[in-house]
């Protein structure tokens, strides 16, 4: 090195390092730290992770505001407290039996369409059910009606007759939406869905279940639901799509269902929603159960955050199977259940 490196500090040097004194350095971090968290650099309790303030919650609607959906479809819905209007289309004209177990239709074959206005266009996304047979003139009603599929897969292992389920999406105006998903069901043999009052419990085929035991075992209480004891659980943080919000109801929840085998032995089918991260634990909690897995995917192409989904099939003691779904299930974000 030179000797004019190691010159001592000229004058405006000095006064410069003088003028940069610990107080002000701490005030200067202070400000760039506000500056990240403004630009969105945590979460906070009103926009948890994966919603920002810019995206749109679904706007308060009535029943008569989707009776053009419910014509167009000929078929009616439920409209829930989040403003999803959400149609059942559950094939219960098929006999599907998969590792010797007879399908009831709540187990595995609960199709659906879900429809939510916001501010810009209303949403349509759900679930069909059907044939391999029905799936290339479904997937081509969809598409000439400018309707998106987003995944298709199955959620048995080994079936007959050979069934595939299909998620949709699209934006636009709801009837026009709804003419463009009747054309798919006129392909299909799916029978019209109708908004029948909920049935009592004392309505319910008798379950052969120890429910009771299954509520305890997952810590939180089931419905039962045409022969089959169901759990629909919500993640914690919000669910977007294209900057729209995604209420529970549009199927961004995790499901349970056990069927009664008899003697208190089920079967068990449904799928966890997941993140990435979660993935792994799931999986190793469900095998530790003897819980086997059937299907890993997503079911929408933008979601935020992006979520898997996890199909799951076993059969045993119904207790049991439940103690091992609460373990995968607690490896989750989602919302808690409550004591039993």
């Amino acid at each position: 090195m030179t000797a004019a490196a190691h010159q001592p500090p000229t004058a405006p040097r000095r006064a410069l390092r003088a003028a940069v004194s610990p107080a002000l350095l701490a005030v200067l971090l202070a400000v760039l730290l506000a500056a990240v968290v403004a630009c969105g650099g945590g979460a906070t309790p009103d926009h948890p992770p994966g919603g920002t303030s810019a995206d749109q919650a679904p706007m308060a609607t009535t029943d008569a505001d989707w009776k053009p959906v419910a014509d167009a479809l000929a078929r009616t819905g439920k409209l829930d407290s989040a403003g999803v209007y959400r149609i059942p289309l559950t094939r219960s004209d098929l006999a599907v039996v998969s590792q010797q177990v007879a399908i009831k239709p709540g187990l595995s074959l609960g199709g659906y369409a879900a429809f939510a206005r916001y501010h810009d266009a209303t949403l349509a996304m759900g679930d069909l059910v059907v044939t391999e047979a029905e799936l290339p003139k479904v997937t081509d009603a969809l598409q000439s009606h400018g309707i998106t599929q987003t995944a298709l897969h199955k959620h048995l292992l080994q079936q007959t007759p050979p069934v595939w389920w299909t998620h949709f999406h699209a934006m636009g105006d709801p009837a026009r939406l709804a003419q463009g998903l009747r054309a798919a069901l006129d392909t299909t043999t799916i029978p019209p869905a109708t908004n029948t009052p909920p049935t009592s419990a004392s309505g319910q085929p008798p379950l052969d279940l120890d429910t009771p035991g299954i509520d305890h075992a997952l810590g939180r209480p089931g419905t039962a639901d045409g022969g089959v004891y169901k759990f629909s659980i919500p993640r914690r943080e919000t669910i977007t799509d294209n900057g729209h919000i995604l209420p529970p109801g549009t199927g961004v929840t995790t499901a349970i269902n056990f069927q009664p085998l008899g003697g208190g032995q089920a079967a068990t089918n449904g799928d966890l929603v997941l993140t990435a991260p979660e993935v792994t634990p799931v999986i190793q909690a469900l095998r530790r159960g003897g819980i086997g897995l059937v299907e890993l995917h997503n079911h929408a192409l933008t979601d935020q955050p992006r979520l898997f989904y996890l199909h799951y099939w076993a059969t045993g003691d119904a207790v049991t199977l439940a103690t091992t779904r609460r373990a995968a299930t607690e490896a989750t974000n989602t919302q808690p259940g409550k004591p039993q």
